[in-house]
């Protein structure tokens, strides 16, 4: 019943149909898939400008309606018909499209599996962890696989999500429309680069799809007071408590994901998780969902943060290297992640998303700003 419920929170923003709680692709999109999936000699899908055509095709057969961000149609084609190599090209539609269409014919058995086995994680601790939504103040913890995980962003990809009441549900963007649009409309190499890096992510998961998994866990500090429990503290609280503060370490030097696997690696940017990394935002969270794409799943079901919550991501696999920032950013290669998993089969790189302060100036040092 739990996954029924956890099913039914979630599925309003999935492309699938569903029917006696079976999960499934409309006929069209399945014969679609199935001819992307044999390849561009059979699918003929093989530039950019065919590609868009092909996710318009998709999207009509799934009545997604809402249009599109402009000129994203003109960003698909720009980047794989102009901006990329003849070799890379023949490589993405050869190789890297079929197996997309592949992840995603497979997305309704994932989705299924997924929740028929969500309590392998934690469930004998009566905790949830199968797909839902994780509303406001509503702390929990999502499991999900990799291979799950590549089924979404092909989904995002293709721009196959619904998007109606997203905005309405303080849910951020999920889709790539925007991602690309952003590239024609005013070209910068910054955005070409953020694309390289969700490319080469593609590359690598078609050639060999990863095979652990991902934690999205919302955490809340009660804002009332409770003597059996952690909550957010105001200053009277402060001054009283004799809890000591835990060790730390600072580093002057170095970037924050490639430090210790005991490190917690603040995502410290926007109350939407995610930011403008699928828009044309180009700093420091923003950086780190393109390297580690597998965080952008977790835009799918994670509404807008407020003060008092924060978001914990554990397992995503860097992916690719990278140097420069904001204008200067660019893609620089492939990433091998190095890191060991837990018993959860999870990497051991501990990603903390917080809402911080923009622009604070000296207001930050007011008593609310040190508490928050």
């Amino acid at each position: 019943m739990e996954e029924k419920e956890d099913l039914k929170s979630v599925l309003p923003y999935l492309p699938l149909m569903v029917r006696s709680s079976t999960l499934f692709w409309p006929s069209k999109v399945v014969e679609a898939l199935k001819s992307m999936a044999k390849g561009p000699e059979h699918s003929r899908v093989n530039s950019g400008e065919v590609l868009s055509v092909a996710i318009c095709d998709i999207r009509s057969s799934l009545s997604l309606f809402e249009p599109l961000a402009p000129f994203a149609l003109d960003g698909y084609a720009l980047f794989f018909d102009d901006l990329i190599s003849r070799e890379e090209s023949t490589k993405w539609f050869g190789e890297v499209v079929p197996a997309l269409a592949n992840f995603l014919l497979k997305l309704p058995s994932l989705l299924e599996s997924h929740y028929q086995n969500a309590d392998d994680f934690l469930g004998k601790y009566g905790i949830k962890t199968g797909l839902r939504i994780l509303g406001p103040q509503e702390a929990g913890i999502v499991f999900l696989s990799q291979e799950l995980i590549g089924a979404f962003l092909a989904c995002s990809f293709f721009c196959l999500f619904p998007v109606t009441n997203r905005g309405a549900n303080h849910l951020p963007t999920i889709n790539f429309d925007e991602l690309f649009a952003s590239l024609y409309e005013s070209y910068s190499e910054n955005q070409e680069n953020k694309i390289r890096c969700i490319v080469h992510y593609f590359e690598r998961i078609s050639s060999c799809m990863p095979v652990g998994s991902v934690s999205f866990e919302r955490k809340v500090l009660p804002l009332d007071y409770h003597p059996l429990f952690i909550s957010y503290p105001d200053a009277d609280a402060w001054s009283k408590s004799a809890v000591p503060l835990c060790p730390f370490e600072a580093y002057s030097l170095g970037s924050i994901e490639d430090h210790s696997t005991d490190a917690l690696q603040v995502d410290f940017a926007n109350k939407y998780i995610g930011g403008g990394a699928l828009h044309r935002g180009c700093v420091q969270e923003e950086i780190r969902f393109m390297i580690n794409p597998e965080l952008i799943a977790g835009m799918l079901f994670l509404p807008s943060m407020a003060d008092n919550e924060a978001i914990e991501i554990v397992g995503a696999e860097r992916f690719s290297d990278y140097n420069g920032y904001a204008s200067s950013f660019r893609f620089s290669g492939d990433h091998v992640d190095k890191r060991n998993v837990d018993v959860f089969r999870r990497r051991k790189t501990r990603i903390i998303a917080i809402d911080a302060l923009c622009w604070p100036g000296m207001k930050q040092y007011a008593l609310k700003y040190l508490l928050r």
